[in-house]
């Protein structure tokens, strides 16, 4: 039961950097035009680091490096014009 309960937390911690990533995105502008490639590096990284956390089951790491790569991909996501 603890078990089921740390992955619930984990998901709602994990879907709360959609939202985030995408207000990062709103006031950093500048920022991401001159760092893109740092950013494609930083969700790399991330990506790696979550899949080995799922490899050696720990949560934490697991967890930790998917929300910098979901936050930070979101930050990447180019905003849609509006008509």
């Amino acid at each position: 039961m603890l078990e089921v309960l740390k992955i619930l937390i984990g998901i709602i911690v994990l879907a709360l950097g959609i939202p985030l990533g995408s207000h990062l995105a709103k006031r950093t502008k500048e920022e991401l035009k001159s760092g893109r490639k740092w950013f494609k590096l930083i969700i790399i990284i991330s990506l790696i680091g979550g899949i080995i956390g799922l490899i050696i089951k720990n949560d934490v790491l697991l967890f930790g490096f998917f929300f910098i790569a979901i936050v930070t991909s979101r930050s990447l996501k180019k905003p849609r014009r509006k008509k």
